[in-house]
């Protein structure tokens, strides 16, 4: 006799206090463990995951974070904004932390794709259909500048 098969259950709803309610104050972090976020309470010190028990130190309050995708794995990272590299936890892949005034764009040379390079590099490999791109970064002289 065949089983019926019933829905998949509802994912848990997460706890949230009720003084956090409230006061609207709380703030997220991602786990140091198994990297998923996490809320907490303003004024916490540190957060234990529920997932997987690991405590994660919360930074001093008025620290501006920052996020980045992982070159090497794609998980998502979040880091104090001002910082020059970030280490993965997952894959240990040392990530740039370019700021905004530290990059450039150019369209791939194959499907178009708008890239993003960091100043002085001399090329740039499109994640889409792996086509490189020359940036042709050119010293212009001031003879050239004031003549065009």
């Amino acid at each position: 006799m065949p089983v019926p098969l019933a829905p998949y259950p509802a994912p848990p709803v997460p706890f949230t206090p009720p003084n956090a309610i409230l006061s609207g104050a709380q703030s997220q972090l991602v786990c140091s463990g198994c990297r998923n976020l996490l809320l907490y309470p303003v004024g916490a010190t540190s957060v234990c995951c529920a997932v997987c028990n690991a405590v994660t130190a919360v930074p001093p309050p008025g620290t501006e974070m920052a996020q980045l995708v992982c070159g090497g794995c794609h998980t998502l990272l979040m880091y104090i904004r001002g910082a020059t590299s970030v280490q993965c936890s997952c894959c240990h892949t040392i990530n740039l932390a370019m700021e905004a005034n530290q990059v450039a764009h150019v369209n791939c040379g194959n499907c178009r794709m708008l890239l993003m390079y960091q100043y002085g590099a001399q090329s740039v490999k499109c994640s889409v259909c792996s086509f490189v791109t020359s940036v042709g970064v050119s010293p212009i002289t001031t003879e050239q500048k004031f003549n065009n």
